[in-house]
C-alpha cells in the first residue's frame, strides 16, 4: 500500500503506514496502537480496530465487588426472561447506533440511572433517576421508552413484565458493561459487543408472562 509522503498525522514524525478514519488522514501503527480509543473516536468498522478487538484482553474483575452484587442473575433467570433480554439490550444497542459520539461510560451511566430506578419501584416507590450526562441521558431515555412500549404490549396480551425482571436485566446488562469496558477515555467495546451480538428486536418478540 502507498504511504503519504507526509508524517504521521498525529505524532508529525514517524512515516505513516495505514489511513485512520478517526483523524482522516494517516497515521504510523505505533500512533495507532496507543491513541485508539484514547484520544481518536474511532469507527467500529475501522479494521485495525476489529483486529485490536481480537486481541484485547478483558480486566481482570472480580464478580464480588460488581454493583448491585445483592441483585443474583443466574442463568435460569436469563433463559426465562430471555426475549425481555433480547428486546431491553436491543433498544440500547439501537440507541448507541443513533447516538453520535457515545462512549461506553455513557452506557454504563445510562445503566446505572436505570438500575436505580428500577430500585426505587421495588421499594414501592418511583423515582427516576437522571443522569447529568447528556449522552447518558439520551440513552438512558431511548431504553426506558421502549421498556414501556414493552409493558404496554404486555399487558394488551394478558402477559407481565415485572419490576424485579427489569431490574434482574438491567443488571445483568451493567455488569457485562464492566466486563467489557476497555479502559480507554474513548472506549466503546462494550458497544461493539452489544451491536454485534444484540441487534434490535422486533414486533413482539419482547412480550414475555411471568408470574
Amino acid at each position: 500500500m502507498p504511504t503519504s509522503p507526509l508524517p504521521c498525522k498525529i505524532c508529525k514524525t514517524r512515516r505513516p503506514r495505514r489511513y485512520c478514519p478517526g483523524v482522516q488522514g494517516d497515521i504510523c501503527p505505533i500512533c495507532c496502537g496507543a491513541e485508539r480509543e484514547v484520544t481518536v473516536n474511532c469507527p467500529l468498522d475501522c479494521i485495525y480496530l476489529r483486529e485490536a478487538r481480537t486481541r484485547e484482553k478483558r480486566p481482570d474483575l472480580d464478580p464480588r465487588k460488581f454493583p448491585n452484587a445483592d441483585i443474583k442473575v443466574t442463568e435460569d433467570f436469563l433463559r426465562r426472561n430471555e426475549p425481555v433480554l433480547i428486546t431491553v439490550a436491543g433498544a440500547l444497542a439501537k440507541a448507541t447506533i443513533e447516538t453520535r459520539s457515545v462512549l461506553d461510560n455513557d452506557a454504563r451511566e445510562a445503566l446505572d440511572s436505570l438500575v436505580r430506578t428500577y430500585r426505587t419501584l421495588q421499594s414501592g416507590l418511583y423515582y427516576e433517576s437522571r443522569p447529568a450526562n447528556v449522552l447518558a441521558a439520551g440513552l438512558q431515555r431511548e431504553v426506558q421508552v421502549l421498556i414501556d412500549d414493552l409493558r404496554k404490549r404486555a399487558t394488551e396480551a394478558g402477559a407481565t413484565v415485572r419490576d424485579a425482571d427489569l431490574l434482574g436485566i438491567l443488571v445483568f446488562l451493567q455488569r457485562l458493561e464492566i466486563q467489557h469496558n476497555n479502559g480507554r477515555p474513548k472506549g466503546r467495546a462494550f458497544i461493539h459487543f452489544l451491536q454485534q451480538f444484540f441487534p434490535a428486536a422486533h414486533g413482539d418478540s419482547g412480550l414475555i408472562a411471568t408470574g
